[in-house]
């Protein structure tokens, strides 16, 4: 029962979309906006730079916050199989929560802030590899200009990067740890999986720049279609 109440805790704060909240309190819906997505890319775009920072910050706290308290509640040492999953199920929901929002008819965001931020809260296990990935995302999304390119190098790089934290440290087996590998390479796959679109544009050469996208932003008063 308790664990169902974490994660059913966790699906529902995960689904508070704040980026249009954020938006709205602007008098703007992100959603007719820009690429028309809740994330803080788009309220970024669309609202302002620091209302998209802010947005980033609350998307990442609704993953971080549910995950790091069932931590304290479910963990004890020694860790088993079955304690990870517990664990992990409160972080799956918490990204469900974003992608598929109970108050959004269940069209929610692309998931990357809050994956970031179950991943920091799974400490350590996922706190080392996460950060790995998102040197992996500075770097190319800062060296493309691509947003999308960024969060795609992530969603390979955050599982990738738990697989060497595995094989390197001597105190884990995968036979005892193998919920998180599976769980990281789920939460990637997801991401993936909501870039569909992105990626089809990438493919193209037709994907938006980050500077592309603030020339869009300056042409309609910070509102811009890009």
């Amino acid at each position: 029962m308790l664990t169902a109440l974490f994660v059913l805790g966790a699906y529902l704060l995960g689904s508070v979309p704040f980026g249009l909240l954020l938006g709205l309190a602007r008098g703007v819906d992100v959603r007719r906006h820009g690429s028309r997505n809740i994330g803080a890319t788009n309220v970024g775009r669309v609202v302002g730079r620091g209302w998209g920072y802010l947005c980033l910050m609350l998307d990442i706290l609704k993953g971080f916050a549910p995950v790091l308290v069932a931590g304290f509640v479910f963990v004890r040492a020694p860790i088993d199989a079955a304690m990870l999953l517990r664990w992990l199920l409160v972080a799956v929901a918490a990204v469900l929560g974003h992608l598929f929002p109970v108050y959004l008819r269940f069209r929610g965001g692309k998931g990357v802030a809050t994956t970031i931020g179950v991943a920091l809260g799974i400490y350590p296990y996922f706190t080392v590899p996460m950060v790995v990935a998102l040197v992996c995302y500075a770097a190319v999304r800062f060296s493309t200009g691509v947003v999308s390119a960024g969060s795609l190098t992530l969603a390979v790089a955050f599982p990738a990067a738990f697989a060497v934290y595995l094989y390197l440290n001597a105190e884990m087996s995968l036979a005892e740890f193998w919920p998180l590998q599976a769980v990281a390479v789920v939460l990637g796959l997801l991401i993936v999986l909501r870039h569909r679109g992105n990626i089809a544009r990438l493919v193209r050469g037709e994907e938006t720049t980050l500077k592309e996208a603030a020339t869009s932003a300056e042409d309609t008063g910070g509102r811009g279609s890009g």
